[in-house]
């Protein structure tokens, strides 16, 4: 092997024009095989506001992890999600924000190695947490999630879609539960199945009614089903309707027998063909009454201005006026808790048929003991669909759907 060898290096050597060719023709195929379509297409993104998160939806062309990040520049905080080497396909290089937590959304696409990177500008002094996920969409694509949600000096909001911030026409509707046209602006009317947004309810399905939400949320209805059973009924419901964009609802359950729980339901529609459908089913005790959550949830309105005139800095308004009202929090909402320990289970039960287990995961949570030297955490209990356990102040579970639009979103 060694004598051949020897012999090839000077037969290469005396025809260099037919070594380069060579070595041109394999550095070709190499870059042919690193340009191929091996990267991830990012196609569109999109802010909007569910319930009490701040979400950034990104739709793939299939399946990739993106790098999230937090830093600070100039003084502001951001959210960094880095797609290495990925393509841009339409994508808005802004977009506006929520007025609460981000200022606005920036894309950037690096050349020639390829690489999409999304900024998100946030409000700064507003503390946050996050969390994301993925899911598999339809055609092979793949949705990132990215939620936000705010801390405690943030202005709350209800678990309801916020209705945009610039003045728009809002369509009425007459008795016979149609909307009507103007001559001043364009045709309200929701836009068709195929665009895979919201529905007026036709027939004999009552807005604002149980039949409503389980053809809204399908992957919900036995959950719909259950609680209509155990006496919930629907105490408010609100649709918040951009004409030609989005039609988001929200639904506030209540039931006699638990006055200190409450079930809270936010339903965005997809917005563009190939997007998904989210709902938001969340069981609550934030209805808890007393000094003790009168006073936190007071708190929790307090700007920063207001902050600084009676703390140092920031840290100290949680760790002497927060941080002792969440304990107290925590332990009240755990004594409710576990008193109704069979609608939490009951609940989970129903939300998720194919994975009983999440109901005692959960309830084990629940039970563990109240250390006041450590702060609330959030638990991830499930991710499909995604639960999400909140043990900061106010105990509550979260569900998460994401169904497929009639427009072939996921």
């Amino acid at each position: 092997m060694a004598a051949k060898g020897i012999i090839a290096l000077p037969t290469w050597a005396a025809k260099p024009g037919r070594s380069l060719v060579w070595l041109l023709l394999l550095l070709f195929c190499l870059s042919h095989h690193a340009w191929g379509a091996g990267a991830v297409e990012v196609r569109r993104l999109g802010l909007s506001r569910v319930a009490e998160d701040t979400l950034l939806t990104v739709i793939l062309d299939r399946a990739a992890t993106p790098l999230v990040s937090s830093r600070e520049v100039a003084g502001k905080p951001q959210l960094v999600i880095d797609f290495p080497g990925a393509r841009a396909g339409r994508l808005p290089r802004h977009l506006e924000g929520d007025e609460l937590l981000v200022q606005q959304v920036i894309t950037e696409t690096a050349a020639p190695e390829g690489g999409v990177r999304i900024v998100l500008d946030l409000f700064p002094e507003k503390p946050f947490t996050y969390w994301k996920m993925s899911r598999p969409g339809a055609g092979g694509q793949t949705m990132f999630m990215l939620g936000i949600k705010a801390g405690p000096n943030a202005r709350p909001v209800q678990a309801r879609v916020v209705p945009p911030p610039e003045p728009e026409p809002v369509p009425t509707a007459p008795p016979q539960g149609e909307f009507q046209e103007t001559e001043t602006t364009p045709d309200p009317s929701p836009p068709g199945e195929e665009g895979g947004a919201y529905q007026e309810p036709r027939g004999n399905v009552a807005p604002g009614s149980f039949a409503e939400l389980r053809r809204l949320m399908p992957k919900a209805a036995q959950l719909f089903q259950g609680l209509e059973t155990e006496g919930w009924a629907v105490s408010e419901s609100n649709r918040y309707d951009r004409p030609g964009k989005r039609f988001s609802r929200d639904f506030l359950l209540n039931n006699p027998k638990y006055p200190e729980l409450v079930v809270k339901i936010a339903y965005l529609p997809a917005n563009v063909p190939n997007t998904p459908n989210i709902s938001i089913i969340m069981l609550s005790t934030e209805n808890l009454r007393g000094e003790t959550a009168t006073q936190y949830q007071g708190l929790r309105q307090w700007n920063f201005a207001k902050i600084k005139q009676k703390y140092e800095d920031i840290g100290d308004f949680f760790d002497d006026a927060l941080k002792p009202l969440r304990v107290k929090l925590r332990e009240q909402t755990k004594s409710v808790a576990l008193r109704d320990a069979a609608v939490f289970q009951n609940f989970l039960k129903l939300a998720c048929p194919n994975n009983p287990q999440v109901a005692d995961q959960v309830m084990k949570h629940v039970q563990a003991k109240v250390s006041p030297r450590f702060e609330g955490v959030q638990f991830t209990v499930s991710e499909n669909p995604l639960v999400v356990l909140n043990l900061v102040d106010f105990l509550y579970v979260k569900v998460y759907y994401v169904e497929a639009s009639s427009g072939g979103g996921q």
